[in-house]
């Protein structure tokens, strides 16, 4: 359910996602996924957030679900709309023996705004099959075409529709009414046109189809039920959740004859434990952003509806993890084999949620406390609890509306669409880019048929070591077949504009495989003083597009000399080797366990993101260099091949992402010959770095230089990135890491020293704090920054420690003198030198404690020209005196602000008035004593 390649997607949402590449003509002409004509499948799908979002119906009525199986089959270019509507027919019918006049077809009707006639062709075909016209039924566009989204491949669709209720009636007016007797169990799509950005149709190049059948809806049918919840799906988990729980059993009722909402609640926890399992196996892990986000929302529901309305004791969700283990273990090992960890990752999301809820409920009351009378409850706050918290809108609601407040929802609904914008802003900004550069559907097929070659990109590794260790790069040359602008194909573009250019060979590498594209730029032959600079370079297809700025007209059949910029390329080369390495060492270090889930190469640095059980441990990163240290040094050489995929799938040990790989596929080996990898019973790929990898690498691994992990986190639970630099970057990490080390070290013996000045020692506080400042935010090793804000984090204690030691020393002295100058007086009002608020407040607060029935208010001149108040009034004297009013009283007369309580307040004001305040202080406290 983890998406591949398509950051725009939260889950794998629909049985088409992986054959996406198919339907755009993007696919790699030489992978697996090209070869395919017709295919079969069971797709795990998860529908919660995004588009496709079913999260709040989940548990309202029986057949809505965050996790379900989507059962497919597949046309790519083969066979058409009769086939797959008589092979529909007859697997429901015939094999599966449902009753033919329980079932019903819609077709789509036409549309005339779009100019598109009924799909009489598809009602033809289901007549022709025996099925009866009352039961062959035309619907609009909103029912019977379907779109992959706003732009790209569409078509017509055919549903089949079951009658639960049958017994000979006529049920074709129930049919996409929202009635539960009459449901949808199969959809066929004839995807036959592409959706332009303009909004107009392009009938595609090729015809293929795609057709959808849940399994749960299909086994309610099967097994004779009304309710997919009713099935032995879900039964198993029903029956765990009722033993766990202080409710009746499960009823299957909804809406008002549901009461307490049990029911619901019950269809609630067993659709989001089945999600949660599936979910973390295949490694998506409550969190706080995308599929993570939602993931959390959907726990969170889960755990809300268990102990709110089922009345049952923390750990519920998580005992039920073995019988969603049983029920779906047999289709899917992985469950079985991490049952135990989800377990786990479950119950501690629900120990964090419930002391979340705890403290919401506490920020709730502290609010509602400090809230003047009849306004609304902030939007602020409510949001703070909603992002940050996790803490659910509606249970914010439900309180306040217990307290008889209402939250401001206009400003809410402001931040939150202000929220919304911010995170919608990234995408979009790159959309406008891929017009040149992502070729589209039409053009792809136009590019086929007329026999233009796929790129050869093999020149882009045609680099040698010279003499004295130098890389030579072959220079290359090659013409401009065809020029892309504006997702249209040109065969000329002007000067000025951008535009993508298509060219029989290229030595540029595009990016791919989690490397960087290369940049440089093109000379026309014969022209070498006009530079043509290369952007970006894309893979779509087949065809490398390379991203161009024209500074003059390029036509296409135009000879150009190919320049690649070689410091950047080798800056990349470097860093991939260097991942290669990260990724061997980790797994040596952390265990086999640890696998690869993703990678970003660029010629500053590398980011590895991978499996981890926790984080990892400052001896871990040190043995993790030192094994890419050992690499280095060793200058083994860097071997690769180009091998057929099946034989390269039988490596023992062989790392590769979960990706499609086009074939032959490269293999990437570091100091062992690829033959002797590919050897039977080899296990060379166990003792060194062997990867599946399109990239571009060093000969030799000595010029890698260095490698130093520069930084360390968990992404979410269960999955680490680091992030690493080499070489002269690497030198100058550790050499700024030693700097800083001794920074601290300078600190650590300063605060040994015997300080008695509150000034220094503040100072030497504030310089741990910048010091930890400049550890988190500057490039050093990531085993030093833990190692230095251990240290640090230890140092700012000792320095705030101190400071209150010394602040409440000076506190004791100087109360002690003005209680013997005021001896026993029932007001005391004086001027004291104190060097902050803080020691002020603690002089008053110990002379109120030596004379418990005095009342104090003591200024404090600041060399600033600000003056310093705190007072404290004697509880004898409440309510009648108020110290918050004294000092109200005291700091206005000093044009100045003040609050508290009515035992302690401080405040301040400018020094002019200070005379004037001391007597305004005497007459106040003289009025209410």
């Amino acid at each position: 359910v983890r998406p591949r390649g398509d950051p725009r997607l939260l889950f794998v949402n629909a049985g088409m996602n992986q054959f996406k590449p198919i339907f755009l003509g993007t696919v790699h002409p030489r992978s697996e996924l090209a070869q395919h004509r017709r295919v079969v499948n069971s797709q795990k799908c998860v529908r919660a957030g995004g588009k496709h979002n079913d999260l709040e119906d989940v548990g309202r009525d029986t057949y809505h679900h965050t996790f379900f199986e989507m059962l497919g089959n597949w046309s790519f270019g083969d066979y058409f709309k009769e086939e797959a509507c008589s092979m529909a027919w007859e697997l429901l019918t015939e094999v599966y023996k449902i009753p033919r006049d329980r079932l019903y077809v819609t077709y789509f009707g036409g549309d005339s705004s779009l100019g598109l006639s009924a799909d009489e062709e598809c009602r033809d075909i289901w007549l022709h099959l025996g099925v009866p016209a009352s039961h062959v039924l035309p619907f609009p566009l909103k029912d019977n075409f379907w779109e992959m989204g706003d732009t790209g491949p569409c078509g017509p669709c055919t549903e089949i529709h079951y009658d639960y209720v049958g017994g000979g009636r006529n049920a074709a007016a129930l049919v996409n009414q929202g009635s539960p007797d009459v449901v949808e169990i199969w959809n066929l799509v004839f995807m036959q046109y592409s959706r332009e950005v303009e909004g107009n149709l392009r009938p595609l190049p090729q015809h293929h189809v795609d057709t959808g059948m849940g399994l749960e809806r299909l086994v309610t049918v099967l097994q004779n039920k009304r309710s997919n919840y009713d099935t032995d799906l879900f039964t198993p988990i029903l029956d765990a959740i009722h033993k766990g729980c202080r409710v009746p059993k499960y009823q299957g009722l909804v809406g008002d004859a549901d009461v307490g909402r049990v029911n619901m609640a019950y269809r609630v926890v067993a659709d989001h434990v089945r999600t949660l399992c599936v979910c973390i196996t295949d490694g998506i892990y409550p969190g706080f952003s995308g599929a993570e986000l939602v993931l959390r929302q959907i726990l969170r529901r889960a755990v809300r509806f268990c102990s709110e309305v089922l009345h049952a004791p923390p750990g519920l969700l998580a005992s039920l993890v073995p019988t969603v283990v049983e029920v779906l273990g047999d289709a899917y090992p992985e469950l079985t084999k991490n049952k135990d960890q989800i377990m786990d990752v479950i119950n501690e999301n629900e120990a964090a949620f419930l002391s979340s809820l705890e403290r919401g409920r506490n920020i709730i009351e502290r609010t509602v406390q400090q809230m003047e009378p009849s306004t609304k409850f902030p939007a602020e706050v409510a949001w703070s609890l909603y992002g940050n918290l996790g803490f659910p809108l509606d249970l914010i609601d439900l309180m306040l509306e217990e307290k008889g407040i209402s939250l401001d929802s206009a400003a809410f609904t402001e931040l939150a669409l202000g929220d919304a914008k911010r995170k919608a802003g990234g995408p979009q900004a790159g959309q406008l880019k891929d017009t040149n550069t992502c070729l589209d559907v039409h053009s792809l097929a136009h590019l086929r048929s007329s026999y233009v070659p796929t790129t050869d990109d093999s020149p882009k590794y045609a680099y040698t070591l010279g003499q004295h260790g130098q890389y030579e790069f072959s220079p290359c040359q090659a013409t401009v077949l065809m020029l892309y602008r504006d997702q249209s194909l040109q065969k000329e573009v002007g000067a000025g504009q951008r535009c993508g250019v298509i060219l029989d060979r290229t030595n540029f590498y595009a990016e791919q495989g989690g490397q960087d594209s290369d940049q440089g730029y093109m000379i026309r032959l014969g022209q070498q003083d006009v530079l043509f600079p290369v952007e970006s370079v894309h893979l779509s297809g087949g065809y490398v597009i390379h991203e161009v700025i024209a500074v003059e007209t390029l036509r296409a059949g135009d000879q150009v000399q190919l320049c690649v910029d070689e410091a950047q390329r080798l800056a990349c080369m470097t860093n991939h080797t260097a991942t290669h390495m990260l990724n061997f060492a980790l797994r040596q270090v952390l265990g086999d366990h640890t696998e690869q889930r993703g990678s970003h190469v660029t010629a500053e640095r590398l980011r590895f993101d991978f499996d981890t059980k926790g984080p990892v441990t400052v001896e871990q990163l040190q043995q993790v260099e030192q094994v890419v240290q050992d690499v280095i040094k060793q200058n083994v050489a860097v071997h690769m091949a180009e091998v057929p995929l099946k034989l390269a799938r039988r490596v023992q040990g062989l790392r590769a992402v979960d990706e499609e790989y086009p074939d032959p596929v490269r293999i990437v080996s570091l100091g062992v010959p690829v033959e002797s990898v590919l050897t039977c019973d080899s296990e060379a790929a166990l003792q060194t770095s062997v990867e599946l990898c399109c990239g571009t690498h060093l000969l030799q691994t000595g010029a890698v230089e260095d490698l130093t992990i520069i930084s360390e986190r968990q992404l979410v639970k269960g999955i680490s990135r680091v992030i690493a630099v080499t070489g002269g970057q690497a030198r100058q990490a550790r050499e700024v890491g030693q700097c800083l080390a001794m920074e601290v070290d300078s600190v650590s013996l300063r605060m040994k020293q015997r300080i008695t000045s509150i000034p220094e020692m503040q100072n030497l506080s504030k310089e741990v704090g910048q010091l930890t400042k400049m550890v988190c935010n500057t490039a050093i090793p990531q085993w030093q920054r833990k190692e230095l804000q251990t240290i640090l984090k230890a140092l700012q204690r000792t320095a705030n420690t101190a400071v209150r030691k010394l602040e409440l020393q000076q506190a004791e002295e100087k109360a002690q003198s003005l209680l013997t100058k005021h001896s026993n007086q029932p007001v005391i009002i004086d001027t004291v030198p104190a060097d902050s608020l803080s020691i002020l407040m603690k002089v008053v607060n110990h002379l109120c404690d030596m004379s418990p029935g005095t009342s104090v208010l003591l200024l404090s001149p600041q060399v600033s020209g600000e003056v310093l108040c705190a007072c404290q009034v004697s509880k004898n004297c409440l309510p009648m005196f108020s110290a918050a009013d004294w000092a109200v009283a005291v700091c206005t007369q000093m044009e100045g602000k003040a609050g508290g309580s009515p035992i302690v307040a401080k405040g301040s004001g400018k020094a002019e008035g200070m005379q004037g305040a001391l007597t305004t202080a005497l007459e106040f406290a003289q009025s209410k004593l």
